[in-house]
């Protein structure tokens, strides 16, 4: 393909992209690509993949299932994250009834 058909189709398709960055799903190559794999990357890449026919535009389907995928994936690296915060102190009975029993049992000041 000539170098300036080649550059002409890309612009064309990216022309075409609606979004920022379109999502796209991968198609099988001769050197070892996987297809069905969707990605989500820049028009201009995007352009390029399906110029060189290693990606299609993803369809709607796949575009719902990839973003209740990654949402998924978001709340699970949240909970994650907010079970490494969690902190647990651990004391001796005597510590407890030390410092903690005292103002549990003491009496209330207000006389009730």
């Amino acid at each position: 393909m000539d170098l300036k058909q080649y550059f002409r189709k890309v612009r064309q398709v990216e022309a075409g992209l609606i979004e920022t960055f379109p999502l796209v799903v991968s198609l099988e190559t001769p050197d070892g690509g996987k297809a069905g794999l969707v990605s989500e990357i820049s028009r201009e890449g995007a352009a390029k993949m399906i110029v060189e026919g290693r990606a299609m535009l993803a369809s709607e389907e796949e575009k719902e299932l990839y973003r209740q995928q990654q949402a998924q994936v978001k709340r699970a690296a949240e909970k994650a994250e907010l079970a490494k915060r969690v902190q647990v102190a651990i004391i001796s009975e005597h510590d407890l009834r030390e410092r903690i029993a005292p103002t549990i049992d003491a009496p209330s000041t207000t006389g009730e």
